[in-house]
């Protein structure tokens, strides 16, 4: 998923720009941003604080301000807090957040509530063991006064507070009263991660996978509210296409069918049933508009991003913009180039299992959303400003989503507004359901976006990069951001910003130049590193083989160099379990990448050959260096997904556009990765005393370099452009 919402931090000049168009310019003084944004809203914090609840019957909730989207996230949070409460682990049960960004902000997204970045562990880490280690200070503390003894000879095991000296016990319930009237420590002492008995152990599984596997899980699909309405939209074929006229009379006479209304991105059908909406849609006739549209195939596109890059003229106001450089710039073009290439990239749907859908109840200028809300402060603004109201004030129920890799985080808001906007039309409160189909979601954009680099190295005598020109050619996703951004679009470049690479090279001239676009683009799981691992990762190996250098000894020199010992740690582990070094099965072929994104390292070693002039992959070894490892069964899961994600993009992802119409809209043409071609994947942690960072990101940009570098090392030509199977 997928990229944080600001980058840059959200400022309080941000935030008061937001807050001054809901309060008619009011000046809030001595407010943080988070504060802004959450000015009306509403949330019910008992006595141990907003993350926890504790009731009578001994169930301990964790109040989880990250949603759950198939990532586990949730499971590991709980278990943070459950690790300094000392609970017991089979009570302990997790509950979402309400929307209140001062209470549930994530600093990675500048205090906005919202889950992105690979983050939800990483940022809540200090603040739940604060949690948790502050409401077992409570309870001792009642107890301590209870039984009349001293709090330094108490302790709790399992969720039970016991004093030996005298054999007084009682389980958090039987003091729960008591301790609930102990004022809280601000900074209460935590433990010794070397004392940890839960955290990191394979105790800590699923807390949501009884219920995923019973029905009784809750998706925006399975709720019905009394009196709701179902909507679907036709949209326009092409982006930035606008309704010249509709017919709807065919689609008034089906049965179900309750109104239909022109909106601002389509035309909207409401009906009783989904099944009405979609035949209702379907007898529609619409004339578009497509006078500002894009008309452009994707080829088209991609030309263009080649010629700026060989050095045609930015039109109007468009530059380059270095982002790492160092020596003499003009030295990278001079000398002969041991290595000069460049790279393609195709746009990529999400294409999450669940298409996107949104529940909206507006009543004059209140609303409530029920949705997989990946963002809800940005939900909250954007709904804001369809109904006039104040953002805290916009009620978001959370719940499971079906997937997102980042696609229900994005600016606009793009299916909330327009299920807002509909539901604003039918007005009275009454419910109103959006559904997307799979075509739907598939053609609406937000994609990966279209990416071009052209790379120029020249070597030292060792065989070592002694000057890298880099070229980067993409659309921005950051541009247009409401709030936060920068000058530069980071995640454009970020994984070749900072390589260690390019840090172990003498000069370096490396610049980004982003287009405008039609085509709306969005962060894909794991964003910039999507492509700038797999073109950092297959040049060191097209420049290992060049210097005839074994690719593993290439990187550790490299990485000396650059002082990258992480890299060089999860390197070493990776090499030592896949065996490198030695002969690989019959007919397979090893190939080694290595990459940091969002605080972790990845190292993966395939095993992969060629079936029929396609790559074959059997076996993946994997290291990681995440810090602290919460949930080692879960982030070994994410590996698992992440390297079938990544490598599903890489064999067949591709969105096309002919004359600006989208060619793939399900998975007939969307081609995704089927169980009989998935590798085995094993997955080794690198022991480390640092706080936890990403996970369910770091795993997907790995898989492809790895794979293209085992197919250079049997004699293939060096990858430059995916997907390997196309049409």
């Amino acid at each position: 998923m997928n990229k944080p919402l600001k980058p840059a931090g959200l400022t309080r000049r941000d935030a008061l720009r937001v807050g001054a168009a809901f309060t008619g310019g009011a000046l809030l003084v001595g407010c943080s941003p988070a504060d802004i944004l959450s000015v009306g809203a509403k949330a019910d914090v008992g006595a141990f604080g907003p993350f926890l609840k504790f009731s009578p019957d001994g169930w301990i909730t964790v109040i989880s301000k990250h949603i759950e989207f198939g990532q586990g996230s949730g499971t590991g949070l709980a278990a943070i807090v459950a690790e300094e409460l000392d609970a017991d682990w089979s009570r302990v049960r997790i509950e979402q957040a309400p929307a209140v960004a001062r209470l549930y902000g994530n600093k990675v997204m500048g205090g906005t509530q919202g889950t992105g970045g690979s983050s939800a562990i990483s940022n809540s880490w200090t603040q739940l063991r604060t949690a948790g280690a502050a409401a077992r200070s409570m309870f001792v503390q009642a107890a301590a006064k209870a039984w009349n003894v001293p709090a330094g000879e108490i302790t709790v095991q399992n969720g039970v507070v016991a004093h030996a000296q005298s054999g007084k016990q009682a389980p958090f319930s039987q003091l729960l009263a008591e301790a609930a009237k102990v004022k809280p420590a601000q900074a209460p002492t935590l433990k010794d991660p070397k004392a940890f008995t839960l955290v990191g152990s394979d105790r800590v599984r699923r807390k949501d996978s009884q219920a995923k596997s019973d029905g009784t899980a809750r998706f925006t699909q399975d709720v019905h509210l009394p009196n709701m309405l179902v909507a679907m939209v036709a949209h326009s074929p092409r982006f930035g296409g606008k309704v010249a006229s509709f017919d709807a009379s065919a689609a008034r006479k089906i049965p179900g069918v309750v109104d239909v209304f022109q909106i601002a991105t389509g035309v909207a059908v409401v009906a009783d049933t989904t099944y009405a909406a979609r035949q209702g849609r379907d007898a529609l006739t619409v004339a578009w508009d497509d006078s500002a549209a894009e008309q452009r195939s994707s080829d088209q596109i991609a030309q263009a991003f080649r010629d700026l890059a060989a050095g045609a003229a930015p039109a109007g106001d468009l530059k380059w913009q270095a982002f790492d450089s160092r020596g003499d710039a003009a030295a990278a073009q001079k000398g002969q180039a041991v290595v000069e290439t460049t790279y393609d990239f195709p746009y990529l749907a999400h294409a999450a299992m669940e298409p996107l859908d949104c529940i909206a109840i507006v009543k004059g200028n209140s609303a409530h959303l029920i949705a997989g809300s990946q963002a809800p402060t940005i939900d909250q603004l954007n709904t804001a400003k369809v109904v006039g109201n104040l953002p805290g004030a916009i009620g978001v129920e959370t719940v499971f989503a079906g997937g997102s890799f980042g696609r229900r985080a994005n600016f606009s808001s793009d299916y909330v507004v327009e299920c807002v906007r509909i539901a604003k039309h039918v007005g009275g409160g009454r419910p109103v359901k959006l559904v997307w189909t799979r075509e739907d979601d598939m053609a609406a954009g937000h994609y990966r976006p279209l990416i071009h680099h052209a790379v120029r190295v020249t070597v030292d005598k060792d065989g070592f990069p002694a000057t890298w020109r880099h070229r980067i050619v993409t659309q921005s996703i950051m541009k247009g951001a409401p709030i936060g951004g920068g000058k530069l679009d980071e995640t454009a470049v970020e994984g070749t910003m900072g390589s260690p690479y390019l840090k172990a090279t003498p000069v370096v001239d490396a610049q980004v130049i982003l287009p405008d676009g039609k085509v709306p683009v969005l962060w894909w799981r794991s964003v910039g590193a999507t492509h700038t691992a797999f073109v950092m990762e297959h040049t060191i190996d097209q420049l290992a083989k060049a210097a005839n250098k074994d690719p593993v000894d290439y990187r550790r020199a490299l990485y000396a160099k650059a002082g990258s010992n992480r890299h060089l740690a999860t390197l070493n582990l990776a090499a030592e379990k896949a065996g490198w070094g030695t002969p690989a099965p019959a007919g397979w072929t090893r190939g080694v990448a290595v990459h940091e994104c969002f605080g972790s390292v990845v190292a993966q070693i395939a095993e992969v050959k060629l079936e029929n002039g396609v790559p074959r992959v059997g076996r993946v070894v994997t290291a990681i260096d995440c810090g602290i490892a919460v949930a080692p069964d879960q982030i070994a899961a994410q590996m698992e997904g992440g390297t079938c994600f990544g490598l599903s993009a890489a064999l067949f992802g591709q969105i096309t556009l002919k004359d600006g119409l989208v060619q793939q809209t399900n998975f007939d043409s969307y081609r995704v990765l089927r169980h009989a071609e998935a590798p085995t994947v094993e997955t080794y942690i690198v022991a480390s005393p640092n706080p936890p960072s990403g996970v369910g990101e770091p795993g997907t940009p790995v898989i492809a370099p790895a794979v293209a570098n085992a197919l250079l090392a049997m004699g293939q030509a060096p990858t430059t452009s995916l997907p390997w199977v196309r049409g």
